[in-house]
């Protein structure tokens, strides 16, 4: 397929700051692949001089990969990666200029949330006041960056977390770009190397970015910046993201991409009047070369039992009358909470399958718990990180005991006080345990297990490293421990199949970076939602929220529950970004568009009446068949 005029002007646009508004279904992807191809094979531009950031793992490899088809060896020189996988890099390089090593540990929310707990504590009478609520506190003003709160005891808990991060020899996760941020601020040697090496910095979806990423972006943008993004489709304020950085962004040239290969004009025109009522956005209007001539269905239907009937009836009919599969349908909402209603009726409905009467919808739930924030994931991942990096307090107190080898909770209580009232280091206080009044059988417990790591650390120096976990798992009777346990047989095959997925990951991971330290596997385990071995191909019928479709396309979208208090969302005061998410919701659908909302509905198991969403008003009739519920 050749490139429009308006893409073709994006991948020849190479020199200066450039931004590219790119529409729903417009074709940034293969613009931002041109664009490279044109880079490195016709202006001959070193091809490791180019960093492309983007926001999931999935698109940078699904970049990487049609990169590798054009240029063959030549894209491993490009680097195609995410903002916090770029950080991890950078900072296992340079992080000795801060006082840490570069075997520090990743910390995610929850290791955040026990740290701070422990920190937080004296400061909160929980006889009056909830601990949890004040350290969800603390966490909301750090990912903010707010320098002040109302509150001075949080000043004083952010001032420990961070003396306790250094101690630990820990970043955690969301301040991974701070923290890299920090260290070219402060070491202006170091961002000039860097700023020297990428000279051709691109960002895909900008309009996502935070005040942090923002502030990464211009610091290493020494002259030549090109932005991908859709001021439309800025929907994870709640996650930090500024739409103001892309309206804002100082740039030598615009490029609008507005023509949409994936949707039919209905949809189109639907999407276009819905979010031309936005104040605070650049003027697109989107537009298709297809002659279809089907409008977006729409019913109202007297309860949400009845809606959720309606929509399993119409999804029926595309798939035994027009041919589609259920894996190129989705139903969207805009509430996990909804997704309940819809299932019961996915669960109760017949039809006819190769001459046989079959009871239930296949169907599959997006954002499930994934592999990684599983119990037998996060004590392997605990012991890679002490074996790796001892100072960790968090993966110590996870693994200590697990499996239970005679230190109880209130030997770690003593050992744990003993480390924070000398500001010593868990491990440091392990090594000595004499020092501490607990029971001789745990201190020769102690002994042994320290043994046993640092016999383990040893053989980790080398590869094959998989290997030596294996055994390690061996001789702590891992295995023997999730059998006693637990008491399903399924659950513990569940449980030792994520073990061997996690171990089968590191020999992967070896196999195809063969001269990578260990450090490297532990760092893309915490930047990474490892999925569950079910593939997500299948052909099921998809059920996700409006964030959780954003990126994806469907032959055929159900929008459900579209009424006031949900679509815009109650607890959301951005009308315009609400506005925006039902856009995105809109935009998923190439060939079917049906919207949806019920007369009454349960809330808090009350039946409560409700309005159409006032987004719907914005639809003109002529794009629209009218339906009643039942057909």
């Amino acid at each position: 397929m050749q490139l429009n005029p308006e893409q073709e002007k994006a991948v020849r646009a190479v020199q200066g700051r450039i931004l590219v508004l790119a529409g729903a279904g417009s074709g940034k992807t293969r613009v931002i692949i041109q664009r490279i191809l044109y880079m490195v094979a016709e202006l001959k531009i070193d091809p490791s001089s180019i960093l492309g950031l983007t926001f999931t793992n999935k698109a940078a490899k699904e970049m990487q990969s049609r990169l590798k088809k054009e240029l063959g060896k030549r894209a491993e020189k490009v680097l195609l990666t995410t903002f916090h996988s770029f950080c991890v890099r950078i900072l296992r390089q340079e992080i000795h200029h801060l006082g840490y090593t570069k075997q520090f540990s990743l910390y995610d929310e929850k290791d955040m949330q026990r740290l701070l707990k422990v920190l937080a504590r004296e400061f909160v009478d929980e006889k009056t006041e909830s601990l949890t609520a004040f350290v969800r506190e603390v966490l909301e003003v750090r990912m903010k960056n707010q320098e002040e709160s109302n509150d001075p005891r949080i000043a004083q808990v952010l001032a420990r977390l961070h003396s306790a991060l250094r101690t630990y020899n820990a970043v955690d996760f969301d301040h991974l770009l701070t923290v890299t941020c920090e260290l070219f601020e402060q070491y202006p040697a170091v961002l000039k190397k860097y700023q020297d090496q990428f000279r051709y910095i691109s960002i895909d979806e900008y309009q996502d970015t935070n005040p942090v990423q923002f502030r990464l972006a211009e610091l290493l943008a020494k002259d030549n910046l090109f932005v991908v993004g859709d001021d439309d489709q800025s929907i994870y304020g709640f996650r930090g993201a500024q739409m103001q950085n892309i309206l804002r962004f100082t740039k030598d040239q615009m490029i609008k991409m507005e023509q949409n290969y994936r949707s039919i004009p209905s949809i189109l025109e639907a999407a276009n009047h819905v979010i031309r009522e936005n104040q605070h956005r650049y003027a697109k209007q989107l537009w298709c070369d297809k002659k279809n001539t089907s409008k977006v269905s729409i019913f109202h239907a007297p309860t949400d039992e009845a809606e959720a009937k309606a929509v399993v009836e119409r999804l029926l009919g595309l798939v035994t009358n027009r041919g589609f599969a259920f894996e190129e349908i989705a139903i969207l909402y805009r509430s996990n909470i909804l997704a309940r209603t819809i299932e019961n009726a996915l669960l109760s409905a017949a039809y006819w399958h190769e001459g046989n009467l079959v009871k239930g919808i296949p169907y599959e739930i997006f954002g499930g718990l994934s592999l990684a924030e599983r119990a037998e994931i996060k004590d392997l991942s605990a012991y890679l990180k002490v074996l790796l990096n001892p100072l960790d307090q968090e993966s110590w107190i996870r693994i200590i005991n697990v499996p239970r080898r005679g230190i109880s909770d209130q030997t770690l209580e003593k050992v744990t006080k003993k480390a924070r009232s000398t500001k010593t280091p868990l491990y440091h206080i392990l090594e000595n345990p004499h020092e501490v009044e607990i029971p001789e059988k745990a201190k020769r417990s102690i002994a042994t297990f320290l043994t046993l790591l640092d016999e383990t650390r040893e053989a980790l120096k080398t590869p094959p490293y998989a290997i030596t976990i294996r055994q390690f798992l061996e001789q702590i009777s891992y295995k023997k421990a999730i059998e006693e346990d637990v008491k399903s047989e399924k659950m513990r095959r569940f449980k030792w199949e994520n073990v061997e997925n996690f171990l089968g990951k590191l020999e992967e991971f070896e196999k195809e970076f063969p001269d990578a330290p260990l450090e490297d596997f532990v760092s893309s385990c915490s930047l990474t939602r490892m999925p569950h071995r079910r593939q997500l191909d299948e052909n099921t019928v998809k059920l996700m929220t409006f964030h959780g479709a954003k990126g994806l396309e469907f032959r055929a979208c159900f929008l459900v529950s579209l009424v006031e208090g949900v679509v815009p969302h109650e607890k959301n005061p951005d009308i315009e970004e609400e506005r925006r998410l039902f856009h995105v919701g809109i935009t998923r659908a190439r060939e079917y568009l049906c919207l949806s909302m019920p007369q009454k509905r349960k809330k808090f198991g009350k039946e409560v009446a409700s309005n159409p969403s006032q987004f719907l008003f914005s639809i003109p009739k002529s794009c629209l068949q009218v339906e009643s519920f039942q057909r």
